[in-house]
């Protein structure tokens, strides 16, 4: 799980409280509550306005410290010094995350061992925003980690994985219900309206049932279509639409253009 307070659109993001809680300290809860996981560490960076991450981590998890802006080397540094086999890979924007979505995820990747380098449940997208996983061996890592050159392939760890078809044995994991929630339901946090949301929902839900899951929220806003509004304008918007130029596998369809000015909260 990679965390830093350094967010241009919304600062400290992942310290901002939520019912008694940090997001951070939420988010581990929840990632925590998953059967098929191993070692969980949050992986943040040197700067030293990350001192209140590795703080935040005391007594949850181990903080491991690494580069700023280089993701696929703080990833490939974490996995190296715990010797692991496989890694999980996910962002410290999804608060709201199911432990069951991750389970079912690594359950998949697990299944026929040595089959797939590389799984998640993003390519394409199902779930609602912001319940994403990815697994890949540490083989796989190792080799982006050596050859991913392009900057968007080191900010963001895995493009190098999945946006090059016949390079790796990619896998994907679709919602269930056969539905696709990935543009009109976002949970995940990136702007102001985003944690208005997430907090709402963690103050609903947490304080009466702690380990509430995907299920749990979709009832939530469907009874309070005014906190599921709070950031409907940012609904579809990711990091894709920075470099369709340079990503094979994904189109202007996958993505929006965020609006160019937020309703404030």
């Amino acid at each position: 799980m990679q965390a830093r307070t350094g967010s241009s659109r919304l600062p400290g993001k992942v310290l901002l409280p939520a019912a008694g809680k940090s997001l951070l300290a939420h988010q581990i809860e929840r990632i925590l509550r998953a059967r098929l996981v191993g070692t969980v560490v949050v992986a943040t960076t040197v700067l030293p306005e990350d001192d209140a991450i590795a703080r935040e981590c005391e007594g949850l998890v181990p903080c491991f410290r690494g580069h700023p802006t280089d993701l696929l080397d703080r990833h490939y540094r974490v996995a190296e010094s715990l010797g692991s086999r496989h890694v999980v890979k996910i962002p410290s924007d999804c608060p709201l995350i199911d432990s069951r979505v991750i389970d079912q995820v690594l359950a998949f990747y697990l299944a026929e061992p040595g089959c797939f380098d590389y799984v998640s449940n993003l390519h394409p997208q199902s779930f609602p925003d912001g319940n994403d996983v990815e697994v890949f061996s540490f083989e796989a890592l190792r080799r982006a980690w050596l050859d991913a050159s392009a900057d968007f392939e080191r900010e963001h760890t895995t493009p190098y994985l999945w946006d090059s078809p016949g390079r790796f044995c990619v896998g994907n994991v679709l919602w269930s219900t056969g539905q696709d929630f990935s543009r009109s339901h976002r949970w995940t946090v990136d702007y102001p309206e985003d944690y208005a949301l997430v907090r709402g929902v963690f103050e609903a839900l947490y304080p009466r049932k702690p380990a509430f899951g995907l299920d749990d929220v979709l009832v939530l806003l469907e009874a309070r279509p005014e906190l599921a509004d709070r950031n409907a304008h940012y609904r579809g918007v990711n990091w894709y639409r920075q470099h369709l130029s340079r990503l094979r596998t994904v189109s202007a369809n996958d993505t929006r253009e965020p609006p160019s000015a937020s309703g404030g909260l």
